[in-house]
């Protein structure tokens, strides 16, 4: 089960969390902008969670379940770690928050300071039986889950003993019977996954909530110290057991000799110590001959579950304080009854080999991520990426566990190269921006002509003394001039004192039918008609329509066959066609008619003469 998730909503790729991570359980994939937890790496530490910059690590919250359990008919107990003494630095008696606790609902409270007490007496009893085998501390579930995954080689050196929260629900739950509910309280977010240590699954932890998800709980029951008198932890209460939040509190509650000169065990703690040591375990223990006693946080006191910016050595300060406190009047004979009386429950648990390491790649894949970044000297690097080297960053590249855009040094190359063609397309887009505004000012001219040019065209066409119409492929005006409304009538005069131009009219209301259907066959035969008369309001008119843009638009002359300047023009047009088609003919019979052929061209000719010299008095 995967305890630890991150938001991928709120991660931006600050690399926060891969620097931190000791396991290096954090993976960031090509073409992602989030990074991920993989859980089968993950051991459970939490630094992620505690140096995210934007809260984008969470922890899977028990604040639901363990609500539900205190609703349920079910009895239940809240174990709670010593370190609560380090954690409420604001509630001034630890009998409050005991009293704070049983408000949301416990039947029993019970502190864990009790179960730490067995371990270390059951630690003491193993070390002291000396066979030639060295052991590592198993108290701790951070470290035993990192020795699990990354030195499986080391899972036979560990305590074969439960942790002492576990020790405590063995406890609580042979005094309260098998059906109790167990709820444990601490600063451990890998506790949430300390039931996987347990063989017999009778022996079993309900949920698991942190002090910040304990403090949350009371914030929203409303729950505080001025409001509720003292309540002691149920027995058995523990002794010095109450010193397990410190390091070698464990030791000192067993009074298991770590004197420097003669004593046979090491305390480690933190989480840059825990490689080392177990590295120097597993190749020097014939040369040390030492047992190992590890933590992987700084003592239980600064476990994530703890408030963030907890300072060590005021909660160190403040768990001993606790600790003579409780001490000062202390039953130990009534604590020896108890010790006896549950030392021989099975506390007994063994681990398994979940090995994550992943083989290294081939040397020349390595090599190849290196000169990708740019890095010669792979042995040494800055750390930025979270890797102590550039070789392990490249390997861990090569794996699928990180991307090359996470080394500094690549990324800033990259950078780079990015201003310098930001700043080549910047002035790619600077001269293009000179030619646009060129190419505006050309076109704004361009337009300018354009429409002085229509403006021009409009009233040349306005003077013209022959009617002019543009019209669309469904026959409405687009244009026309004062000559085309005048030819056809009074009602369009009117009509063009509203809608200058006659704009938008439908050609069908304004034309007889057999004139408006020549325009239709125009239109859709795409073919120019010429010289055709047509008769309009009792005028001769000569009409010639015209294709503009072919299937869209057409436009048309009406001529008035009345109008003297037109009757001349057409007349002599006309008789000049009659003598062009009839020349040849005339030219043929010429030898037939002889001098009578001659007489009828100079008789046409004299016609056409006659017309040119303005003599219109006749009518045609």
């Amino acid at each position: 089960m995967s305890i630890i998730k991150i938001n991928t909503d709120k991660c931006d790729l600050s690399y926060s969390c891969v620097r931190v991570c000791s396991v290096k359980a954090i993976e960031i994939k090509t073409n992602t902008n989030f990074a991920r937890i993989i859980p089968e790496r993950c051991i459970g530490c939490g630094d992620c969670f505690s140096v995210c910059p934007n809260n984008a690590i969470e922890y899977i919250d028990s604040k639901e379940i363990t609500k539900e359990i205190l609703k349920s008919a079910s009895k239940t107990v809240a174990i709670v770690d010593p370190s609560i003494s380090g954690e409420f630095s604001d509630i001034t008696d630890y009998r409050k928050f005991v009293q704070m606790i049983r408000e949301l609902g416990f039947n029993y409270v019970n502190e864990i300071s009790f179960g730490a007490d067995i371990i270390s007496k059951k630690y003491k009893d193993l070390l002291k039986e000396f066979k030639g085998k060295y052991y590592i501390t198993s108290a701790c579930p951070v470290v035993v889950s990192y020795i699990q995954k990354y030195k499986p080689e080391l899972i036979n050196n560990l305590i074969p003993l439960v942790s002492p929260t576990l020790a405590t629900a063995i406890i609580v739950q042979k005094l309260y019977g098998k059906d109790i509910k167990i709820i444990s309280i601490g600063p451990c977010i890998e506790n949430k996954n300390d039931d996987k240590y347990i063989n017999n699954k009778d022996k079993k932890i309900d949920a698991s909530i942190t002090f910040t998800e304990l403090r949350e709980l009371f914030n929203e029951y409303n729950i505080s110290e001025s409001k509720l008198e003292y309540s002691d932890f149920d027995a058995p209460i523990g002794y010095k057991g109450s010193l397990l939040p410190i390091s070698n509190g464990i030791l000192q509650a067993s009074e298991i000799n770590e004197n420097l000169l003669d004593g046979n065990i090491i305390t480690s703690e933190g989480k840059n110590n825990i490689k080392d040591v177990t590295n120097q375990f597993y190749k020097k223990i014939t040369f040390i001959k030492k047992h190992f006693n590890l933590f992987f946080c700084k003592g239980c006191i600064m476990g994530p579950g703890m408030s963030a910016n907890g300072e060590k050595f005021t909660r160190s300060s403040m768990v001993t304080k606790y600790a003579r406190k409780r001490l000062k009047n202390f039953n130990e004979s009534k604590w020896q009854e108890e010790i006896d009386k549950y030392i021989n429950l099975d506390y007994s648990t063994s681990f398994f080999n979940d090995d994550q390491r992943i083989e290294s790649p081939p040397n020349e894949k390595i090599q190849e991520v290196l000169k990708v970044i740019g890095k010669t000297n792979s042995q040494r690097g800055c750390n930025a990426c979270g890797y102590n080297t550039c070789k392990e960053f490249a390997i861990a590249v090569s794996k699928g566990l990180a991307k090359t855009e996470m080394c500094l040094t690549y990324a800033l190359q990259n950078k780079h190269e990015y201003i310098d063609a930001l700043s080549l397309t910047n002035t790619k887009l600077a001269n293009t921006k000179k030619a646009l505004i060129k190419s505006e000012q050309e076109a704004r001219k361009e337009k300018e002509i354009a429409i002085e040019a229509s403006e021009t065209v409009n009233t040349l066409l306005q003077k013209l003394p022959s009617g002019f119409v543009i019209i669309d492929n469904k026959l409405k005006i687009i244009q026309s001039n004062k000559s085309f409304v005048k030819l056809l009538g009074d009602e369009a005069e009117a009509i063009n004192e509203v809608i200058p131009g006659l704009e938008g009219a439908d050609l069908k209301t304004l034309l007889p039918y057999n004139i408006y259907t020549l325009f239709n066959n125009v239109i859709s035969e795409n073919s120019n008609l010429k010289n055709k008369d047509v008769y309009v309001n009792n005028k001769l008119l000569n009409l010639s329509i015209f294709i503009i843009n072919k299937n869209k638009t057409a436009g048309a002359v009406f001529r008035d066959m009345y109008s003297p300047e037109v009757r001349k023009e057409e007349v002599i047009n006309r008789v000049t066609d009659v003598i062009d088609k009839n020349l040849k003919m005339v030219q043929k019979i010429g030898f037939i008619l002889g001098e009578e052929a001659s007489e009828t061209e100079q008789m046409l000719n004299s016609i056409i003469e006659f017309y040119k010299s303005g003599n219109n008095k006749k009518k045609i």
